[in-house]
């Protein structure tokens, strides 16, 4: 079968990310002898200085990770909402959502404290070691991806008159970054030199590691963000506010390791983070796939995944949260999706149809029914968290923009890593990107946005609630044979990213394997494709009922009949669909395996 690239195969160690400086960051990581999460932690870094535009330091990660012998973790590094980030404090200053920038939508940062127990817990290498990476692309420069420019280019004007900080980095010489001319960030190469310098003293590499954390929470870098959230910041509403964020927040907060939500499918056992993700979403619709499928790629094989994730979404509009307890039990048995499963019929649905799990009653944001009902020219191709690749013509959600009322929108990365040992690790690092907030000039690097997935209607499971994390999109995979870890993935694209994860997973598990292993690269290449037929999670939070978006390499017989069963159906571009990453591990042969995304020309995977 032809792929755009072969499946990497070795027995040393495997890398997949969204770009191929953090890929092959990680690589070195583990040629120099260090494991998998020694690797993966020294890509993330490198991924804020090449993707500014996708992520950074004061962002928010899941990570799942499997140690060699030992059960799948979560690591959640995504943070809660600050003291001061009532509904209340909201709606007083006249606001209806929680705006797409500025620092009223930052949450506690999570990413950074994430990555730094993940190195004390499971790693080798001191944060010297694992930071050297990307203070060099920092402070020497690295050659920027297109995108990066473009992006720049369309917050240009917010950044000259507004977000003056982010003009130094990103306007350098007044114009945005060009592919092939070195982007440096001087203030960001400063701020990890300095953290090195200041934790030098402080003992072994544990030592070291936990003295950086403290700096994060409670030094020089907590007392420049407490600064800038402090700061009257436009943002979306059109007006400047101050956020909420303040030192308590941040020395109160820490990451944590969670038990991951599982589901077991024809042999598999699919690991997710819970229901404050939409990790849950992916096990939901596998649950309600028949005993049978039809054939793979057929008109019923992709009604019935469209119909499935419909439903599942729904769920998750009216379920999911870290604001109250999520019946995920109910929502994951046998009774409900075979109940579940009847609601799909041979015509698209256009409803928005949460179940009532252990008969519970549904209940939605008002805000998004009102969107969904009353607004039928809301188009939310042109807002949101979007996907890597795409061109001005292209119907297809895009990378970085901003709308006509000066909305700006990020996306994400991910990265996949398994070592020698057998060390597994997926995350999906995300936010803190440059059009989120103005750079923090003391640092080089802004806050999050992460807040605007909460709703301002008080009593939902995604309320906005002090303490508690928003409901992310971010949802990285790691799926078991047997009760053994095989296979890590996931990829950018907010509410795309478990709809093109369970076609690449079904892809991998469905079809026939190459030499003995999972055809990781045609699972990724092969035509994908999204729908829209629920609230967005991102603002301004709307929904296109009956959407579904499709590469033009789909078969034509089958758009034909996808429209023919009411699917109102837009044909993008041959490669627009899908971000995946990958890696995977024979347990039988001890053979490692990778693949990347060829759509946007960035991702890459390496290894031997």
């Amino acid at each position: 079968m032809f792929t755009t690239r072969p499946t990497l195969q070795g027995t040393f160690g495997m890398v997949s990310s969204t770009h191929w400086l953090a890929s092959q960051s990680a690589m070195a990581v583990l040629e120099d002898g260090g494991n998998a999460f020694d690797a993966a932690v020294a890509g993330a870094f490198v991924l804020h200085v090449v993707e500014p535009h996708l992520n950074g330091p004061a962002g928010e990660v899941p990570i799942l990770l499997a140690p060699a012998g030992g059960g799948v973790r979560v690591l959640c590094g995504q943070g809660v909402a600050p003291a001061g980030a009532t509904v209340a404090h909201y709606r007083a200053l006249g606001l209806d959502l929680v705006p797409g920038t500025g620092p009223l939508a930052a949450a506690v940062p999570g990413a950074f404290d994430a990555w730094m127990l993940l190195l004390r817990d499971h790693g080798t290498k001191t944060l010297a070691d694992v930071l050297k990476y990307a203070i060099g692309y920092a402070e020497h420069g690295h050659p920027p991806v297109e995108r990066v420019g473009q992006t720049v280019e369309t917050v240009r004007k917010m950044f000259e008159t507004e977000w003056t900080s982010s003009a130094e980095v990103y306007l350098p010489g007044g114009r945005p970054p060009r592919p092939g001319e070195p982007l440096r960030n001087p203030a960001l190469a400063a701020t990890w030199k300095r953290l090195l310098a200041e934790v030098a003293g402080a003992g072994d590499r544990e030592a070291q590691i936990e003295a950086a954390r403290r700096v994060w929470r409670c030094g020089f870098i907590a007392e420049a963000l407490v600064r800038q959230a402090e700061r009257p910041t436009m943002d979306t509403s059109g007006e400047r506010h101050r956020g909420t964020l303040t030192a308590d927040d941040l020395t109160s907060w820490s990451a944590a390791y969670e038990t991951p939500a599982t589901y077991d499918w024809n042999g598999w056992t699919v690991c997710k983070a819970g229901p404050w993700s939409q990790g849950p979403v992916l096990l939901q619709q596998l649950a309600l796939l028949p005993p049978e499928l039809p054939r793979y790629g057929s008109a019923d094989y992709v009604h019935l995944l469209i119909e499935g994730c419909k439903l599942a979404m729904a769920d998750r509009e009216a379920w999911y949260g870290d604001a109250a307890e999520v019946p995920l039990g109910d929502l994951l048995s046998d009774a409900y999706n075979a109940e579940r499963r009847a609601l799909i019929g041979d015509k698209a649905s256009y409803e928005l149809r949460p179940g009532a799990p252990g008969g519970r009653v549904p209940r939605l944001s008002e805000y998004a029914r009102v969107v969904a009902a009353d607004d039928p020219n809301f188009d939310p191709m042109g807002v949101g968290e979007p996907t890597v690749a795409k061109s001005p013509t292209s119907p297809v959600p895009g990378e970085p923009d901003v709308t006509a009322d000066g909305a700006t929108r990020g996306d994400t990365c991910h990265l996949d890593v398994v070592d020698r040992w057998g060390n597994m690790i997926a995350a999906t690092p995300s936010g803190g990107w440059l059009q989120s907030n103005p750079v923090v000039p003391e640092l080089g690097f802004p806050l999050g946005t992460r807040l605007q997935m909460t709703w301002l209607d008080e009593g939902l499971p995604n309320s906005l609630t002090p303490g508690r994390r928003p409901r992310t999109t971010l949802t990285p995979s790691i799926a078991l044979r047997d009760g053994v870890p095989v296979l890590a993935f996931g990829t950018p694209g907010g509410d795309q990213q478990d709809q093109w994860q369970l076609h690449f997973f079904l892809a991998a598990a469905l079809r026939p394997h190459i030499r003995g292993s999972l055809d990781l690269q045609g699972a990724i290449d092969a035509p994908n494709w999204h729908n829209d037929s629920f609230p967005g999670s991102f603002y301004p939070r709307g929904m296109r009922p009956g959407s579904v978006t499709v590469e033009s390499r789909m078969d034509p017989e089958v758009v034909a009949e996808l429209r023919r069963r009411g699917h109102d159906v837009t044909v993008g571009e041959a490669w627009s669909e899908g971000r995946l990453c990958a890696v995977a591990r024979d347990p039988g042969t001890g053979v490692l395996s990778a693949a990347a995304n060829p759509r946007g020309m960035q991702g890459y995977a390496v290894g031997r």
